[in-house]
């Protein structure tokens, strides 16, 4: 996906691809605002209010225009735009020009009952406010049911109320221009990898017609919130099948949570940002030999990055909840889970230990360290301090190897052979 650059002079119009009814804006407030945030859905309703005086395309206005608004500054605005794409609210296109150009689709929230049975949006909400409040507002979206026992329907069908008559010609037209309720569906960067899903079910339990359109999207959704591979994915689908054989959508997800609840201590998944976000990067262009290092720390995930650790295989489960420890509890930016997994990994022994890990991730949290280049000096700062003490104590302790990235001289040009080799294999890795 294209990185760019937003400026307040930039101007957008938006397009509406939705028709909002008050339910939606329950839904929008009470079941999407937990999980995206409440800058986001601000945004959402802002950029429909524009759309008031003409009801289906705005006029062309600045990104100034929004930053006054809503009061927040533009990096602000452009993260809360990128929830709103990633969660099928808005589709965003780009114009380059003097002055560049932006329009924003809207689209419609999911129903009531669509977001509960969602396989992804129901278990977050559901870990976004907990047992408690997951029940209350559950309960609130549902109706009553009225005893009509001793009653009888009297409605009347359509063929009673009207009948038909010739009256005038009627000419039929293209109705695609009409405006509809219009939802979009989840897009993956890296798509499920469905042969390698198919030549794990046995052919006589599996009949390929059975992945409809709407099973193949549940699947790499659930692929996709609970970290499966293909090959696991179709041992809980081998499972799943009913005697028709046909995949019983709501056996598969039951199944899916429950193998990952047994190996995850119980605990259900959360989304996270993928990497680093784009307002607490470093400044693009610095190529000198820390630059790229931070690089790499700020535009990998921290699963890909400890993936990279593993050679290239899915890392252990006991590894995974360290990452969401780091990440979901403790709520440290990506970039910073990166320069502590590798300091850890360097210096014990190539192994994550749980208790120094948060011993660490606490001081750092408590220190307000969100930026890789922060995470970077203050684990120098903390090193030199914890070596001074040893020293002082006159304790004898072979030198413990440091990461790539650690000192002065592994910063500057005058790298030696060794470490040059050192600093590109490292690089190597996430190229």
């Amino acid at each position: 996906m294209k990185s760019v650059t937003l400026l307040p002079a930039d101007i957008y119009q938006v397009i509406n691809k939705s028709l909002l009814n008050e339910e939606d804006k329950l839904v929008l407030s009470m079941l999407y605002m937990p999980i995206i945030g409440n800058t986001a859905v601000t945004l959402y309703n802002t950029l429909y209010n524009e759309l008031k005086a003409n009801n289906f395309i705005s006029g062309e206005l600045t990104h100034h225009h929004l930053m006054t608004n809503l009061g927040d500054n533009l990096e602000s605005i452009k993260q809360a735009r990128i929830k709103l794409e990633g969660i099928g609210l808005i589709r965003t296109y780009y114009l380059e020009g003097d002055i560049n150009s932006y329009v924003y689709e809207l689209y419609s929230p999911l129903s009531v009952h669509e977001f509960f049975s969602h396989p992804i949006f129901n278990i977050v909400f559901y870990n976004n406010v907990g047992k408690e409040e997951y029940i209350r507002i559950k309960n609130y979206f549902k109706i009553p049911k009225v005893n009509l026992n001793g009653y009888t329907e009297i409605t009347s069908p359509f063929d009673m109320t009207f009948k038909s008559v010739n009256y005038s010609n009627f000419e039929l037209e293209n109705d695609e221009e009409i405006v509809k309720k219009m939802k979009l569906p989840f897009s993956y960067e890296m798509m499920f990898d469905f042969d390698a899903f198919i030549s794990s079910m046995p052919s006589s339990l599996f009949n390929e017609k059975a992945l409809t359109k709407s099973v193949r999207e549940l699947i790499t959704n659930l692929a996709f919130l609970y970290k499966m591979d293909p090959f696991t994915m179709a041992d809980m689908t081998k499972v799943s099948i009913n005697e028709k054989g046909l995949i019983d959508k709501e056996l598969l997800k039951e199944n899916v949570r429950k193998y990952y609840e047994y190996n995850n201590g119980g605990r259900l998944p959360n989304l996270i940002f993928k990497s680093q976000p784009e307002y607490l990067r470093s400044p693009s262009g610095d190529n000198s030999n820390l630059g790229r290092i931070i690089k790499v720390f700020e535009t990998t995930s921290p699963y890909d990055f400890l993936k990279s650790k593993y050679k290239g295989v899915r890392p252990a489960s006991r590894d995974m909840k360290i990452l969401e420890l780091l990440l979901i509890d403790l709520k440290l930016n990506p970039a910073v889970v990166n320069v502590l997994i590798d300091y850890v990994l360097r210096t014990q022994n190539n192994r994550l230990v749980k208790g120094f890990i948060e011993t660490i991730a606490g001081e750092w949290k408590r220190a307000n360290i969100e930026t890789a280049k922060e995470a970077i000096e203050y684990a120098e700062k903390s090193h030199k301090r914890l070596k001074k003490i040893k020293q002082n104590s006159k304790t004898i302790k072979k030198e413990e190897p440091l990461p790539v990235w650690f000192n002065d001289s592994k910063r500057k040009e005058t790298m030696n052979n060794e470490e040059k080799e050192e600093l590109e294999k490292f690089l190597k890795e996430f190229v």
